[in-house]
C-alpha cells in the first residue's frame, strides 16, 4: 500500500513540476467588475494554491505557483472578505487550466473543454465582507436525486422552505449532489441557487465518473461544474478544508471505492495549515465518514497526523443516510486531549426519497435510524460552534421523536417509552416525567427505532400498493433512549414530558399525551 501511495505522490509531482508557472494577483475589487483595474491594490498575505502547494501573496498581492496542463488554481479566501459569485450563487474563487480540455473527453460525462493558453496573469478578486467572527453555515447531506422527479422532491421538500433564509453566510453540500447521473448536476445547481446564499459543494461517490481508470480522473466532471474537488477558505476564526475522500477504484482490490486520500491531498492539508494560526477551529469536510469499514484506517491516521498542530477540529461528513456524532481521542490516534468531533450529517434526501407521500406529493423519507430528513445550521462564534439539526417541514423546536403507546393499562405493561433525540450523543442526558411528577433518567439503547419500525409494518400490511416506495429496513440508532412506564398510574389522560440536554449544554423539551385505563377483562 505504501509503495502505491509513493508512486501516486511521485507521479503527481512529476506532472506538476517541469510544466510552467502561473502568476497573478489577489486584489480588492472595489468596483466589483471582476477585473483588476488601475488603482485597485493587491492584498498581501493571501494564500493561493494549485491543489498541492500553497503560496502567499507578497506586498503587491502577487503570487507564483507551478502549474501543469491539468490543474485548477484557486485563492484560499481570507477572513474579512468574500469572493464574487456567479448567477448560480457559486463562489468564483478558482481558475481551471486545462489547455487541451479535461482528459476525459471520451467519457459519457465530459470534463472541462479546452481552456487555451495560460493567461499572463491569473487574478483573483476579493470583495469586502463581514468582519464578525460569529456566523452561520447551512449544511446539506446527500441531496442525491437520481431523476428529475427526485430533483423536484428535493426542491419542494427542502429548498422551498429555505428560499431567502436570513442570517446564513454560506451553504455547503457534503457530496452525493446527484445519484450517478451527472447530467443532473445542472438541475441541482438551479435548485440550490434559489436559497439565495453563496453555496460550496464537495464531491461524493455518486458524483464521480465511474469510467475513470485512475482516481485522479474521477472528479473531472465535478470540477467542470463546481471547481476544485479539494480547496479551502477562511471565515471568521474558522479555516474550512473541503476534500474528495473517495478513492476509486478501491486501492485494496480495484473493485468499487474506498474512503481515503491521495498523498497529494494530505500534502495540501499540511501546506494550507502552515498559514493557519493554531488557535483557529479547523473544519474538514468530506463525504465518506471516518467510522466504518469503507474508510481506510491508515488514511484516518494520516489525516490526524496532518492536523496534529491544530487541536480544535470539527469533521463534517455524510454518505450514510443516517445521523450520528463520533468523537476520536488519543486511543484512536488523535494527538490532543480535546477529541475530534465528527458530525455525520442527516440527509436532505432522507432514505433516498422513500416512504409515503405527503400532501404535496413529496416523500417523507425518514432515515433508517429514525432521523427525519432535514439539514443543519452550524453557528460559529470565534473558534467554537453549535450544531442545530432542522427537520424539514417541522418547526424549529422539533428536536426529537417520542414513541409511546396511545393507551396502557394501570397495572403493568411491557411497552416502553422511546425517544429518538436526532442530535443525541452517548453522553447526553435524556429524562422524562409524567405530569408534574419527578424527572427520571432514560437509558440509551442501540436498537431499531420503534416509530420507524411501525412505518415499515404499516407498509407491509397494505392490501393495495400506494404511491411511493417502501422505506429501507431499519438499522440500530445511535441516539435512542428507552424507559419503562411506572406501575399503578391513575386512570385518565397523562402528559408525558421529555427533557434532553445536548452536547452543547442546551435543554429541549417535548410532550405527548398518554391514556391510562383499567385492564379489559373477559366476562365468563
Amino acid at each position: 500500500m505504501r509503495a502505491v501511495f509513493l508512486c501516486f505522490f511521485i507521479l503527481g509531482h512529476a506532472a506538476l513540476y517541469g510544466q510552467s508557472v502561473v502568476q497573478g494577483y489577489v486584489y480588492e475589487d472595489k468596483n466589483a467588475n471582476g477585473r483588476k483595474d488601475r488603482g485597485e491594490k493587491g492584498v498581501e498575505g493571501v494564500a493561493v494554491s494549485n491543489g498541492i502547494e500553497v503560496s502567499l501573496t507578497n506586498a503587491d498581492g502577487k503570487y507564483e505557483l507551478p502549474v501543469s496542463d491539468d490543474n485548477i488554481i484557486f485563492v484560499i479566501k481570507p477572513s474579512g472578505y468574500t469572493v464574487p459569485v456567479n448567477d448560480k450563487n457559486q463562489p468564483q474563487f478558482y481558475y481551471i487550466h486545462k489547455p487541451k480540455g479535461a482528459p476525459t473527453q471520451e467519457f459519457r460525462y465530459k470534463g472541462a473543454p479546452p481552456t487555451g493558453k495560460l493567461p499572463r496573469s491569473v487574478d483573483f478578486a476579493l470583495l469586502p465582507g463581514s468582519e464578525s467572527d460569529s456566523f452561520t453555515a447551512l449544511v446539506f447531506g446527500d441531496p442525491q436525486p437520481y431523476t428529475l422527479e427526485e430533483i423536484d422532491h428535493f426542491s419542494r421538500g427542502i429548498i422551498d422552505e429555505l428560499v431567502g433564509v436570513n442570517g446564513v453566510r454560506f451553504g455547503l453540500s457534503l457530496g452525493d449532489l446527484v445519484g450517478d447521473n451527472l447530467d443532473l448536476h445542472n438541475p441541482y445547481i438551479e435548485a440550490v441557487r434559489r436559497v439565495g446564499t453563496p453555496w460550496y459543494n464537495l464531491m461524493g461517490n455518486h458524483d464521480m465518473n465511474y469510467e475513470a481508470r485512475y482516481d485522479s480522473l474521477s472528479d473531472e466532471t465535478f470540477e467542470y461544474h463546481f471547481g476544485p474537488a479539494n480547496y479551502a477558505f477562511n471565515e471568521g476564526k474558522v479555516h474550512f478544508i473541503a476534500l474528495d475522500d473517495i478513492l476509486y477504484p478501491d486501492p485494496r482490490d480495484g473493485d468499487g471505492y474506498a474512503g481515503g486520500f491521495r498523498p497529494s491531498q494530505l500534502a495540501f492539508v499540511r501546506n494550507t495549515l502552515k498559514y493557519v494560526p493554531t488557535d483557529r477551529l479547523v473544519v474538514v469536510a468530506f463525504h465518506i465518514p471516518l467510522h466504518g469499514a469503507s474508510f481506510l484506517a491508515e488514511h484516518r491516521t494520516a489525516l490526524f497526523d496532518a492536523l496534529r498542530n491544530h487541536p480544535r477540529v470539527l469533521i463534517l461528513s455524510a454518505h450514510t443516510h443516517l445521523q450520528r456524532n463520533d468523537f476520536y481521542t488519543k486511543s484512536d490516534g488523535w494527538h490532543h486531549d480535546r477529541p475530534i468531533h465528527e458530525y455525520n450529517a442527516g440527509t436532505t434526501s432522507g432514505d433516498w426519497y422513500s416512504g409515503e407521500l405527503d400532501e404535496r406529493g413529496v416523500p417523507y423519507s425518514t432515515m433508517r435510524d429514525g432521523t427525519r430528513k432535514g439539514y443543519a445550521f452550524i453557528d460559529f462564534t470565534g473558534n467554537d460552534y453549535v450544531i442545530d439539526y432542522k427537520v424539514a417541514g417541522m418547526t424549529d423546536d422539533y428536536r426529537m421523536e417520542i414513541y409511546a403507546p396511545k393507551v396502557i393499562p394501570n397495572t403493568r405493561t411491557s411497552a416502553g417509552l422511546y425517544v429518538n433525540f436526532f442530535m443525541g450523543t452517548a453522553n447526553d442526558k435524556v429524562e422524562f416525567r409524567i405530569g408534574d411528577g419527578p424527572w427520571q433518567r432514560m437509558a440509551r439503547v442501540e436498537d431499531a427505532d420503534p416509530a420507524y419500525m411501525a412505518l415499515l409494518f404499516e407498509w407491509d400490511m397494505l392490501e393495495e400498493l400506494i404511491p411511493g416506495r417502501r422505506p429501507s429496513n431499519a438499522v440500530k440508532s445511535t441516539h435512542l433512549w428507552r424507559a419503562s412506564f411506572p406501575r399503578n398510574m391513575a386512570v385518565g389522560n397523562h402528559m408525558i414530558e421529555v427533557r434532553t440536554t445536548d452536547m452543547f449544554g442546551r435543554t429541549f423539551t417535548q410532550k405527548r399525551q398518554l391514556r391510562v385505563q383499567e385492564p379489559v377483562t373477559v366476562e365468563q
